[in-house]
């Protein structure tokens, strides 16, 4: 892995981003997560995240808001016509890639991250640079604007006190986030109504629902958690040195009690 390969993992994972786009060119498009395909062999593939519709609504809000990426009129860059699909496309299925930024950012944080082909000069002329510029200036602003969308909260303990690395799990969706430091957590999410558990080591869980509406600004869903009983057994006897009661694993035999008449 080369060093700065290195560096940018380290500081993905001491910082808790949110949202994230890196930048290309040679196209007109966005394209999301999974950006290899399942299938060894296969260079094409529709390879969905369980964030799938998540992703779709995070790259129309680029491509819609781009000057060209969805105009019908405007010339073609290679041979594929990205503006029939909104300007959108799913990695996977357009050319497979291992070991993507937007893959690494689904799989090892809580980051979701988008790939933008921002036009069709790979390599543009420093007169063009103005004009790119406004192509995607307001695409920029609303794609940041999306942060704010979904859920957002703290998990803490009956003291008050923050839990980090809590787990934040939404029922239906196969992918589950994790708090930071403080016990501070963001989940983006569609707009509905979702059924969301909080867990952290040691503690009982916590499910409740939580609604997301269609205006910007993340609902705020936090959670408090109290120590399980297993946990607070163990830590009494900790506490006090005392050892684990072991008793022998006996094998009991059933026997269904004789029925009695009972007589007037």
């Amino acid at each position: 892995v080369a060093l700065e390969t290195r560096a940018l993992i380290a500081w993905m994972e001491k910082m808790p981003f949110v949202l994230g786009g890196n930048l290309q060119g040679g196209e007109l498009v966005v394209t999301f997560p999974y950006d290899r395909t399942r299938s060894q062999g296969v260079t094409r593939e529709q390879t969905p995240t369980p964030d799938e519709h998540v992703f779709r609504w995070l790259a129309f809000s680029y491509a819609s808001t781009h000057r060209l990426m969805t105009d019908a009129n405007r010339r073609v860059c290679h041979t594929e016509d990205f503006a029939k699909e909104d300007g959108t496309i799913n990695g996977a299925s357009w050319h497979t890639a291992a070991g993507s930024m937007n893959d690494f950012s689904y799989l090892h944080t809580n980051c979701f991250e988008l790939s933008m082909y921002v036009g069709c000069d790979k390599f543009p002329h420093e007169s063009e640079l103005p004009e790119e510029w406004e192509n995607n200036r307001e695409s920029l602003l609303v794609f940041m604007e999306q942060v704010h969308r979904g859920i957002k909260g703290v998990v803490r303990d009956l003291q008050g006190r923050g839990i980090s690395n809590a787990t934040i799990s939404v029922e239906g969706i196969g992918h589950d986030i994790r708090t930071a430091a403080d016990g501070d957590y963001w989940r983006l999410l569609n707009p509905g109504e979702y059924r969301v558990t909080a867990r952290a080591e040691g503690y009982s869980l916590v499910t409740k629902k939580c609604e997301v509406g269609y205006a910007i600004g993340a609902t705020r869903c936090d959670f408090t958690i109290g120590r399980s009983n297993l946990f607070r057994i163990r830590e009494i006897m900790e506490k006090y040195n005392k050892q684990p009661i072991r008793l022998p694993v006996r094998q009991f035999q059933a026997h269904r009690p004789r029925e009695r008449r009972l007589g007037t």
